[in-house]
Protein backbone atom coordinates (compact mmCIF):
# COMPACT_ATOMS: atom_id res chain seq x y z
CA UNK A 1 0.00 0.00 0.00
CA UNK A 2 1.57 3.41 -1.58
CA UNK A 3 1.34 6.54 0.72
CA UNK A 4 -1.26 7.96 -1.86
CA UNK A 5 -3.44 4.93 -1.10
CA UNK A 6 -7.19 6.40 -0.23
CA UNK A 7 -7.74 5.20 3.14
CA UNK A 8 -10.92 4.35 4.59
CA UNK A 9 -10.62 5.61 8.29
CA UNK A 10 -13.15 5.01 10.95
CA UNK A 11 -12.92 7.44 13.87
CA UNK A 12 -14.86 7.90 16.86
CA UNK A 13 -14.56 10.58 19.93
CA UNK A 14 -15.98 12.06 22.79
CA UNK A 15 -15.88 15.35 21.06
CA UNK A 16 -15.01 17.54 18.42
CA UNK A 17 -14.71 21.71 18.27
CA UNK A 18 -16.82 23.40 17.79
CA UNK A 19 -19.85 21.22 18.72
CA UNK A 20 -18.54 19.69 22.00
CA UNK A 21 -15.45 20.39 23.87
CA UNK A 22 -13.79 20.75 27.02
CA UNK A 23 -9.93 20.61 25.60
CA UNK A 24 -7.43 19.83 22.97
CA UNK A 25 -9.38 16.30 22.69
CA UNK A 26 -12.09 18.45 20.60
CA UNK A 27 -9.62 20.74 18.47
CA UNK A 28 -7.54 17.85 17.62
CA UNK A 29 -10.29 15.35 16.58
CA UNK A 30 -11.35 18.58 14.30
CA UNK A 31 -8.44 19.23 12.70
CA UNK A 32 -7.57 15.79 11.38
CA UNK A 33 -11.05 14.83 10.45
CA UNK A 34 -11.03 18.38 8.24
CA UNK A 35 -7.30 17.11 7.24
CA UNK A 36 -7.79 13.30 6.45
CA UNK A 37 -10.88 14.62 4.50
CA UNK A 38 -9.56 17.04 2.27
CA UNK A 39 -6.16 14.72 1.98
CA UNK A 40 -9.31 12.56 -0.24
CA UNK A 41 -10.05 9.44 2.16
CA UNK A 42 -12.93 7.78 3.21
CA UNK A 43 -13.42 9.20 7.02
CA UNK A 44 -16.41 7.88 9.05
CA UNK A 45 -16.32 9.80 12.31
CA UNK A 46 -18.58 9.34 15.39
CA UNK A 47 -19.36 11.56 17.99
CA UNK A 48 -21.85 11.85 20.46
CA UNK A 49 -25.08 14.17 20.08
CA UNK A 50 -25.23 15.87 23.45
CA UNK A 51 -27.96 17.97 24.13
CA UNK A 52 -25.99 21.30 24.83
CA UNK A 53 -24.76 21.31 20.84
CA UNK A 54 -27.27 23.69 19.07
CA UNK A 55 -28.15 21.28 16.13
CA UNK A 56 -29.94 24.77 14.41
CA UNK A 57 -27.13 25.86 12.20
CA UNK A 58 -26.44 21.59 11.47
CA UNK A 59 -28.01 20.04 8.40
CA UNK A 60 -28.81 16.55 9.84
CA UNK A 61 -29.35 13.81 7.17
CA UNK A 62 -31.59 10.20 7.68
CA UNK A 63 -29.68 7.51 6.51
CA UNK A 64 -32.18 3.98 6.67
CA UNK A 65 -29.37 1.75 7.57
CA UNK A 66 -28.47 3.48 10.56
CA UNK A 67 -31.62 4.42 12.17
CA UNK A 68 -33.59 1.91 14.78
CA UNK A 69 -30.28 0.61 16.33
CA UNK A 70 -29.85 -1.40 19.61
CA UNK A 71 -27.13 -2.95 21.63
CA UNK A 72 -27.02 -4.98 24.66
CA UNK A 73 -25.31 -3.14 27.84
CA UNK A 74 -25.77 -3.09 31.22
CA UNK A 75 -28.14 -5.58 31.63
CA UNK A 76 -30.62 -3.83 28.92
CA UNK A 77 -31.15 -3.27 25.76
CA UNK A 78 -30.42 0.76 24.82
CA UNK A 79 -32.07 2.30 21.43
CA UNK A 80 -30.38 4.66 19.66
CA UNK A 81 -29.91 5.90 15.79
CA UNK A 82 -27.19 7.67 14.27
CA UNK A 83 -27.27 10.57 11.81
CA UNK A 84 -25.26 12.01 8.93
CA UNK A 85 -24.40 15.71 9.96
CA UNK A 86 -23.24 18.74 7.95
CA UNK A 87 -22.36 22.05 8.72
CA UNK A 88 -21.39 25.24 6.34
CA UNK A 89 -18.51 26.16 9.46
CA UNK A 90 -17.18 22.65 9.37
CA UNK A 91 -16.03 21.10 5.69
CA UNK A 92 -16.41 17.55 6.94
CA UNK A 93 -19.27 15.59 7.01
CA UNK A 94 -19.35 13.39 9.85
CA UNK A 95 -22.14 11.30 12.30
CA UNK A 96 -23.93 11.29 15.65
CA UNK A 97 -24.87 9.21 17.51
CA UNK A 98 -28.38 10.24 19.31
CA UNK A 99 -29.27 8.61 22.42
CA UNK A 100 -30.89 10.85 24.46
CA UNK A 101 -31.29 7.77 27.69
CA UNK A 102 -28.07 8.09 28.14
CA UNK A 103 -26.35 11.80 26.31
CA UNK A 104 -28.44 13.71 29.09
CA UNK A 105 -28.21 16.65 30.99
CA UNK A 106 -25.41 19.96 30.46
CA UNK A 107 -22.15 18.54 31.00
CA UNK A 108 -20.13 16.20 28.32
CA UNK A 109 -18.86 14.39 31.39
CA UNK A 110 -19.23 12.90 34.79
CA UNK A 111 -22.62 10.86 34.90
CA UNK A 112 -23.18 7.97 37.18
CA UNK A 113 -23.33 5.63 33.97
CA UNK A 114 -20.06 7.49 32.33
CA UNK A 115 -19.21 3.48 31.45
CA UNK A 116 -21.93 2.88 30.17
CA UNK A 117 -22.42 6.05 28.02
CA UNK A 118 -19.13 5.33 26.43
CA UNK A 119 -19.41 1.30 25.60
CA UNK A 120 -22.55 2.71 24.02
CA UNK A 121 -20.23 5.10 21.81
CA UNK A 122 -17.73 2.85 21.20
CA UNK A 123 -19.96 0.04 20.17
CA UNK A 124 -22.15 1.81 18.03
CA UNK A 125 -18.82 3.48 16.20
CA UNK A 126 -18.20 -0.60 15.11
CA UNK A 127 -22.23 -1.14 14.13
CA UNK A 128 -22.28 1.75 12.25
CA UNK A 129 -19.51 0.29 10.26
CA UNK A 130 -21.26 -3.22 10.38
CA UNK A 131 -24.69 -1.37 8.77
CA UNK A 132 -23.03 0.61 6.65
CA UNK A 133 -20.54 -2.64 5.04
CA UNK A 134 -17.36 0.12 5.51
CA UNK A 135 -14.40 -1.96 6.41
CA UNK A 136 -12.27 0.20 7.42
CA UNK A 137 -8.20 0.37 7.01
CA UNK A 138 -7.82 2.33 9.60
CA UNK A 139 -10.08 2.26 13.12
CA UNK A 140 -8.49 5.43 15.00
CA UNK A 141 -9.97 5.53 18.87
CA UNK A 142 -9.19 8.69 21.26
CA UNK A 143 -8.36 8.67 25.07
CA UNK A 144 -10.28 6.23 27.04
CA UNK A 145 -13.91 7.19 25.87
CA UNK A 146 -13.52 5.23 22.86
CA UNK A 147 -10.24 2.68 24.13
CA UNK A 148 -12.30 -0.31 24.76
CA UNK A 149 -12.38 -0.59 20.15
CA UNK A 150 -9.57 -2.34 19.71
CA UNK A 151 -10.72 -4.58 22.70
CA UNK A 152 -14.26 -4.87 21.55
CA UNK A 153 -12.98 -6.24 17.91
CA UNK A 154 -11.22 -9.10 19.38
CA UNK A 155 -14.00 -10.37 21.11
CA UNK A 156 -17.32 -8.92 20.51
CA UNK A 157 -16.87 -8.40 17.04
CA UNK A 158 -14.18 -11.01 16.16
CA UNK A 159 -15.95 -13.30 13.88
CA UNK A 160 -16.58 -10.55 11.25
CA UNK A 161 -14.55 -10.42 8.92
CA UNK A 162 -15.71 -7.18 7.72
CA UNK A 163 -12.84 -6.01 9.95
CA UNK A 164 -10.33 -9.09 9.25
CA UNK A 165 -7.53 -6.59 7.81
CA UNK A 166 -8.70 -3.22 10.17
CA UNK A 167 -6.01 -1.75 12.26
CA UNK A 168 -6.32 -0.01 15.17
CA UNK A 169 -4.94 3.09 16.34
CA UNK A 170 -5.12 4.46 20.16
CA UNK A 171 -4.27 8.10 20.48
CA UNK A 172 -3.41 9.37 24.46
CA UNK A 173 -4.34 13.19 24.70
CA UNK A 174 -3.83 13.13 28.38
CA UNK A 175 -3.44 10.30 30.52
CA UNK A 176 -4.36 11.52 33.54
CA UNK A 177 -7.65 10.56 32.40
CA UNK A 178 -8.13 7.26 32.13
CA UNK A 179 -11.65 5.51 33.06
CA UNK A 180 -11.38 3.71 35.89
CA UNK A 181 -14.32 1.16 36.91
CA UNK A 182 -14.88 -1.50 39.83
CA UNK A 183 -14.76 -4.92 37.71
CA UNK A 184 -18.47 -4.99 38.46
CA UNK A 185 -19.12 -3.05 35.48
CA UNK A 186 -17.73 -6.30 33.07
CA UNK A 187 -20.95 -7.70 32.72
CA UNK A 188 -22.84 -4.22 31.68
CA UNK A 189 -19.62 -3.43 28.53
CA UNK A 190 -19.50 -6.97 27.74
CA UNK A 191 -16.20 -8.01 28.64
CA UNK A 192 -17.45 -10.51 32.06
CA UNK A 193 -16.24 -13.20 29.53
CA UNK A 194 -12.95 -11.70 28.42
CA UNK A 195 -11.09 -11.36 31.21
CA UNK A 196 -8.00 -12.98 30.02
CA UNK A 197 -7.24 -10.25 28.51
CA UNK A 198 -7.70 -7.65 30.69
CA UNK A 199 -4.96 -7.01 33.38
CA UNK A 200 -4.94 -9.07 36.47
CA UNK A 201 -3.56 -6.73 38.38
CA UNK A 202 -6.68 -4.42 37.89
CA UNK A 203 -8.79 -7.43 37.78
CA UNK A 204 -7.59 -8.71 41.22
CA UNK A 205 -8.21 -5.44 42.94
CA UNK A 206 -11.42 -4.99 41.59
CA UNK A 207 -10.98 -2.78 38.76
CA UNK A 208 -11.35 -2.15 35.21
CA UNK A 209 -9.12 0.52 33.41
CA UNK A 210 -10.47 1.59 29.90
CA UNK A 211 -7.77 3.21 28.76
CA UNK A 212 -4.81 0.66 29.77
CA UNK A 213 -7.42 -2.22 28.12
CA UNK A 214 -6.59 0.33 24.65
CA UNK A 215 -3.38 0.52 25.42
CA UNK A 216 -3.03 -3.52 25.86
CA UNK A 217 -4.20 -4.34 22.70
CA UNK A 218 -4.45 -1.15 19.65
CA UNK A 219 -1.95 -1.97 17.30
CA UNK A 220 -0.29 1.31 17.32
CA UNK A 221 -0.51 4.19 20.22
CA UNK A 222 0.09 7.90 19.53
CA UNK A 223 0.42 10.65 22.14
CA UNK A 224 0.32 14.44 21.49
CA UNK A 225 4.05 15.17 21.28
CA UNK A 226 7.24 13.19 20.87
CA UNK A 227 8.77 14.46 24.37
CA UNK A 228 5.42 13.19 26.09
CA UNK A 229 5.45 9.81 24.40
CA UNK A 230 8.94 9.37 26.62
CA UNK A 231 7.83 10.89 29.45
CA UNK A 232 4.60 8.89 30.31
CA UNK A 233 6.69 5.44 30.64
CA UNK A 234 8.48 7.16 33.60
CA UNK A 235 6.42 6.58 36.98
CA UNK A 236 6.28 10.83 37.27
CA UNK A 237 4.15 10.79 34.34
CA UNK A 238 2.71 7.24 33.77
CA UNK A 239 -0.24 8.29 35.99
CA UNK A 240 0.10 4.13 37.02
CA UNK A 241 0.31 3.45 33.05
CA UNK A 242 4.29 3.34 32.76
CA UNK A 243 4.20 -0.13 32.79
CA UNK A 244 1.50 -1.07 30.24
CA UNK A 245 3.68 1.57 28.08
CA UNK A 246 7.06 0.28 28.25
CA UNK A 247 5.50 -3.24 27.01
CA UNK A 248 4.42 -1.69 24.25
CA UNK A 249 7.06 1.10 23.98
CA UNK A 250 7.62 -0.26 20.28
CA UNK A 251 3.67 0.77 19.35
CA UNK A 252 4.40 4.22 20.89
CA UNK A 253 4.83 7.17 18.59
CA UNK A 254 4.48 11.07 19.67
CA UNK A 255 3.09 13.46 16.66
CA UNK A 256 2.84 17.04 17.96
CA UNK A 257 -0.40 18.49 17.49
CA UNK A 258 -0.88 21.28 15.04
CA UNK A 259 -2.32 24.71 15.04
CA UNK A 260 -5.62 26.16 13.34
CA UNK A 261 -3.73 29.19 11.98
CA UNK A 262 -6.68 30.02 9.82
CA UNK A 263 -8.11 31.21 13.55
CA UNK A 264 -4.81 32.04 14.80
CA UNK A 265 -2.74 34.20 12.59
CA UNK A 266 -2.16 38.20 13.43
CA UNK A 267 -2.78 38.93 9.90
CA UNK A 268 -5.76 37.78 9.66
CA UNK A 269 -7.59 37.39 13.45
CA UNK A 270 -11.05 39.58 13.30
CA UNK A 271 -11.23 39.18 16.98
CA UNK A 272 -8.10 41.60 17.28
CA UNK A 273 -8.01 45.81 16.90
CA UNK A 274 -4.98 45.85 15.03
CA UNK A 275 -3.54 43.47 12.14
CA UNK A 276 0.33 43.16 11.86
CA UNK A 277 2.94 40.49 10.28
CA UNK A 278 6.59 39.11 10.74
CA UNK A 279 7.45 42.36 8.44
CA UNK A 280 4.95 44.59 9.86
CA UNK A 281 4.69 44.82 13.80
CA UNK A 282 3.47 47.96 14.88
CA UNK A 283 0.07 46.72 14.96
CA UNK A 284 1.59 44.53 18.07
CA UNK A 285 2.28 47.35 20.35
CA UNK A 286 -0.99 48.78 19.25
CA UNK A 287 -2.79 45.89 20.41
CA UNK A 288 -0.97 46.10 23.73
CA UNK A 289 -1.88 49.49 24.83
CA UNK A 290 -5.92 48.43 23.63
CA UNK A 291 -5.36 45.37 25.53
CA UNK A 292 -4.15 47.35 28.66
CA UNK A 293 -6.73 49.96 28.71
CA UNK A 294 -9.57 47.64 28.27
CA UNK A 295 -8.25 45.44 30.71
CA UNK A 296 -8.03 48.69 33.34
CA UNK A 297 -3.63 48.48 33.34
CA UNK A 298 -1.94 51.34 32.94
CA UNK A 299 0.31 52.00 29.61
CA UNK A 300 4.11 52.74 29.13
CA UNK A 301 6.02 52.54 26.63
CA UNK A 302 9.11 49.78 27.80
CA UNK A 303 7.00 48.19 30.53
CA UNK A 304 6.41 44.35 29.45
CA UNK A 305 3.52 42.67 29.43
CA UNK A 306 3.35 38.74 30.67
CA UNK A 307 0.30 37.77 29.37
CA UNK A 308 -1.60 34.21 30.61
CA UNK A 309 -4.40 31.84 29.16
CA UNK A 310 -5.32 29.05 31.17
CA UNK A 311 -6.87 26.51 33.62
CA UNK A 312 -6.12 27.18 37.11
CA UNK A 313 -4.98 23.53 38.32
CA UNK A 314 -2.05 21.33 39.66
CA UNK A 315 -1.57 20.52 36.31
CA UNK A 316 -0.58 24.15 34.91
CA UNK A 317 2.10 25.16 37.50
CA UNK A 318 0.13 28.18 39.00
CA UNK A 319 1.81 26.92 42.55
CA UNK A 320 4.92 28.44 41.40
CA UNK A 321 3.28 31.40 39.92
CA UNK A 322 2.28 32.03 43.83
CA UNK A 323 5.51 31.56 44.85
CA UNK A 324 7.79 33.76 42.55
CA UNK A 325 5.29 37.01 40.96
CA UNK A 326 4.39 38.61 44.30
CA UNK A 327 8.44 39.19 44.62
CA UNK A 328 9.45 40.03 41.14
CA UNK A 329 6.41 42.30 40.98
CA UNK A 330 7.48 44.59 43.92
CA UNK A 331 11.74 44.07 42.48
CA UNK A 332 10.45 44.69 38.90
CA UNK A 333 8.71 46.92 36.19
CA UNK A 334 6.60 44.61 34.31
CA UNK A 335 2.55 43.91 34.33
CA UNK A 336 0.87 40.68 34.30
CA UNK A 337 -2.97 39.54 32.77
CA UNK A 338 -4.25 36.23 33.72
CA UNK A 339 -7.30 34.82 32.13
CA UNK A 340 -8.43 31.63 33.73
CA UNK A 341 -10.46 29.63 35.91
CA UNK A 342 -10.35 26.47 38.30
CA UNK A 343 -9.16 26.04 41.62
CA UNK A 344 -10.41 28.14 44.54
CA UNK A 345 -6.90 28.78 45.67
CA UNK A 346 -5.28 30.03 42.42
CA UNK A 347 -8.52 32.28 41.93
CA UNK A 348 -8.29 33.89 45.04
CA UNK A 349 -4.02 34.63 44.69
CA UNK A 350 -4.92 36.71 41.64
CA UNK A 351 -7.98 38.73 43.01
CA UNK A 352 -5.48 39.22 45.90
CA UNK A 353 -2.14 40.31 43.35
CA UNK A 354 -4.90 42.59 41.45
CA UNK A 355 -5.68 44.38 44.94
CA UNK A 356 -1.95 44.80 45.94
CA UNK A 357 -0.71 46.15 42.34
CA UNK A 358 -3.42 48.38 40.63
CA UNK A 359 -2.74 48.84 37.32
CA UNK A 360 -0.34 46.33 36.72
CA UNK A 361 -1.99 43.20 37.36
CA UNK A 362 -5.41 42.12 36.14
CA UNK A 363 -7.39 38.86 36.18
CA UNK A 364 -10.47 37.56 34.27
CA UNK A 365 -12.06 34.60 35.93
CA UNK A 366 -13.58 32.58 33.67
CA UNK A 367 -13.38 32.16 29.84
CA UNK A 368 -13.70 34.37 27.12
CA UNK A 369 -12.49 33.29 23.66
CA UNK A 370 -12.13 37.28 21.85
CA UNK A 371 -9.61 38.16 25.16
CA UNK A 372 -8.05 35.23 24.81
CA UNK A 373 -6.97 36.01 21.29
CA UNK A 374 -6.08 39.63 22.99
CA UNK A 375 -4.06 38.77 25.30
CA UNK A 376 -2.17 36.41 22.78
CA UNK A 377 -1.47 39.19 20.47
CA UNK A 378 -1.08 42.13 23.05
CA UNK A 379 1.63 40.44 25.67
CA UNK A 380 5.09 40.53 25.33
CA UNK A 381 5.25 36.79 26.90
CA UNK A 382 3.18 34.08 27.34
CA UNK A 383 3.50 32.09 30.63
CA UNK A 384 3.24 28.60 31.01
CA UNK A 385 4.97 26.74 33.93
CA UNK A 386 3.46 23.48 33.42
CA UNK A 387 3.99 20.97 35.57
CA UNK A 388 3.55 18.34 32.73
CA UNK A 389 2.17 19.16 29.76
CA UNK A 390 0.91 16.74 26.80
CA UNK A 391 1.13 18.88 24.10
CA UNK A 392 -0.29 22.17 24.87
CA UNK A 393 -1.40 25.16 21.95
CA UNK A 394 -0.82 28.53 23.91
CA UNK A 395 2.99 28.04 22.83
CA UNK A 396 2.45 27.76 19.48
CA UNK A 397 -0.11 30.45 18.94
CA UNK A 398 1.97 32.70 20.99
CA UNK A 399 4.78 32.49 18.24
CA UNK A 400 2.29 33.13 15.64
CA UNK A 401 1.77 36.28 18.04
CA UNK A 402 5.16 37.62 18.01
CA UNK A 403 4.75 36.76 22.12
CA UNK A 404 7.80 34.88 23.20
CA UNK A 405 6.70 32.09 25.21
CA UNK A 406 8.15 31.54 28.60
CA UNK A 407 7.91 27.28 29.32
CA UNK A 408 8.65 24.79 31.53
CA UNK A 409 11.02 22.01 29.30
CA UNK A 410 7.98 19.04 29.27
CA UNK A 411 5.47 17.82 26.66
CA UNK A 412 4.97 19.87 24.10
CA UNK A 413 6.52 22.62 25.43
CA UNK A 414 9.62 21.16 25.42
CA UNK A 415 9.39 19.99 21.59
CA UNK A 416 7.76 23.42 20.05
CA UNK A 417 9.94 25.79 22.27
CA UNK A 418 13.72 26.44 21.93
CA UNK A 419 15.47 28.59 24.63
CA UNK A 420 17.01 31.25 22.72
CA UNK A 421 20.74 32.05 22.79
CA UNK A 422 21.77 35.49 22.60
CA UNK A 423 24.71 34.89 21.25
CA UNK A 424 23.86 32.98 18.64
CA UNK A 425 20.64 34.72 17.54
CA UNK A 426 18.73 31.38 17.51
CA UNK A 427 16.23 30.13 19.42
CA UNK A 428 12.29 31.42 19.81
CA UNK A 429 11.65 31.31 23.77
CA UNK A 430 12.77 31.60 27.55
CA UNK A 431 12.98 27.60 28.47
CA UNK A 432 13.46 26.42 32.18
CA UNK A 433 13.72 22.78 33.33
CA UNK A 434 13.57 22.28 37.26
CA UNK A 435 9.98 22.98 38.44
CA UNK A 436 10.47 24.54 41.05
CA UNK A 437 10.33 28.41 42.13
CA UNK A 438 13.88 29.18 40.88
CA UNK A 439 13.27 27.85 37.86
CA UNK A 440 10.70 30.17 37.27
CA UNK A 441 12.40 33.11 38.80
CA UNK A 442 15.08 32.47 36.67
CA UNK A 443 13.22 32.60 34.09
CA UNK A 444 10.79 35.37 34.65
CA UNK A 445 13.84 37.59 35.03
CA UNK A 446 15.43 36.01 31.93
CA UNK A 447 12.67 37.34 29.77
CA UNK A 448 12.82 40.76 31.46
CA UNK A 449 17.13 41.04 30.57
CA UNK A 450 16.40 40.07 26.91
CA UNK A 451 13.00 42.71 26.39
CA UNK A 452 15.82 45.30 27.67
CA UNK A 453 17.75 43.87 24.91
CA UNK A 454 15.77 45.77 21.72
CA UNK A 455 18.01 43.86 19.06
CA UNK A 456 18.11 40.78 20.67
CA UNK A 457 14.42 40.63 21.41
CA UNK A 458 13.66 41.98 17.82
CA UNK A 459 15.93 38.64 16.93
CA UNK A 460 13.90 36.37 19.32
CA UNK A 461 10.21 37.32 18.02
CA UNK A 462 11.21 37.08 14.38
CA UNK A 463 12.37 33.78 15.17
CA UNK A 464 9.10 32.39 16.81
CA UNK A 465 7.38 33.89 14.01
CA UNK A 466 8.94 31.58 11.20
CA UNK A 467 8.05 28.59 13.02
CA UNK A 468 5.26 26.49 11.06
CA UNK A 469 3.04 23.66 13.48
CA UNK A 470 -0.12 23.75 10.80
CA UNK A 471 -2.02 20.21 10.28
CA UNK A 472 -0.50 20.01 6.98
CA UNK A 473 2.59 18.77 8.49
CA UNK A 474 1.78 17.14 11.44
CA UNK A 475 -1.58 15.60 9.58
CA UNK A 476 0.97 14.08 7.51
CA UNK A 477 2.68 12.50 10.63
CA UNK A 478 -0.34 10.68 11.16
CA UNK A 479 -0.78 9.07 8.17
CA UNK A 480 2.62 8.33 7.28
CA UNK A 481 2.27 6.10 10.65
CA UNK A 482 -0.83 4.52 9.09
CA UNK A 483 0.45 3.59 5.98
CA UNK A 484 3.33 2.06 7.90
CA UNK A 485 1.17 -0.06 9.96
CA UNK A 486 -1.13 -1.28 7.04
CA UNK A 487 2.14 -1.96 5.20
CA UNK A 488 4.13 -3.95 8.09
CA UNK A 489 1.99 -4.70 10.48
CA UNK A 490 3.45 -2.50 13.43
CA UNK A 491 4.18 1.48 13.35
Amino acid sequence: MSDETRLKICFATSEMAPFAKTGGLADVSAALAIYFDEMGHDLRLLMPMYPAIDTSGLTLTIVPELQGLQVAVGGQMVDYDIVQVSSDDFPATFYMLRCPALFHGDSLYGGYDEHVRFTVLSRASIEMCQCMSFAPDIFHVHDWHTALVPLYLKTLYHWDDLFRDTKTVLTIHNIGYQGVFGNHVLADIGLDGSTALLDPEDLYYGRINFMKAGVMHADLLTTVSPTYAREIMEPEYGMGLQHALRARHGALVGILNGVDYEEWDPKTDPLIPHSYSPRRMAGKERNKKALMDTMGLEYRAGRPLFGMVTRLTYQKGIELVQRVLPDLMRNEDFALIALGSGEHDYEQFFEQMLREFPGRIAFYQGFNNALAHQIEAGSDVFLMPSRYEPCGLNQMYSLRYGTVPLVRATGGLADSVAHFDPKTGEGTGVVFHDYDANGLRWAMTTALKLFANKHAWKQLVFNGMQQDFSWTEQGRLYLQQFHKLLNHGSA
